[in-house]
């Protein structure tokens, strides 16, 4: 059974493997993270365990038995007991309701875990996928996403109460 894990230095190269192998997967529905992001990974890994530390945001993987990534789950922008809810995952893992499960997990352990009441997300309306994982989860919606919130495109906001 795939596991949540907390984000750590060791990761860095099955979540580097994922990115790559699911590249083209996750341009079909979101922006391309471009070449940069590939050039400079290890620097942006770094950034981001920088930022976990921090207290601003908190990064998961979904790992699978055998250490591949099947997905990401972050929480951003940590403020006043709310959060900003971002996930991607495996076009390998799609379909078998892991993101619900690994959203529902967060949902549970955010408010002992981060102190947070509230999570938001945002998709568009073209993601059917990540509109079910969402509504799945709990979460409504909540209006209308900027084109400049999801790269471009129109879509929703969601939010989910998680208190206790």
């Amino acid at each position: 059974m795939p596991e949540l894990q907390r984000l750590r230095a060791d990761h860095a190269p099955a979540v580097l493997a994922f990115e790559l192998a699911n590249r083209a997967y996750f341009a079909a529905s979101i922006p391309d993270r471009g070449d940069e992001y590939f050039d400079r990974f290890a620097e942006r890994h770094d950034a981001l365990l920088a930022e976990q530390e921090a207290g601003v945001c908190v990064f998961h993987l979904l790992v699978a038995a055998d250490g591949s990534v099947l997905g990401r789950f972050n929480l951003y922008d940590l403020e006043n007991g709310a959060a900003v809810l971002g996930y991607r995952v495996a076009e390998q893992a799609a379909g078998r309701g892991l993101a619900t499960t690994a959203v529902q997990q967060l949902c549970r352990t955010a408010p002992t875990l981060h102190g947070l009441h509230t999570l938001r997300a945002a998709t568009s309306h073209d993601n059917a996928a990540s509109r079910q994982v969402l509504t799945k989860a709990g979460f409504v919606p909540d209006g209308p996403a900027a084109p400049a919130d999801l790269g471009g495109k129109p879509g929703t906001w969601y939010r989910r109460d998680v208190r206790p």
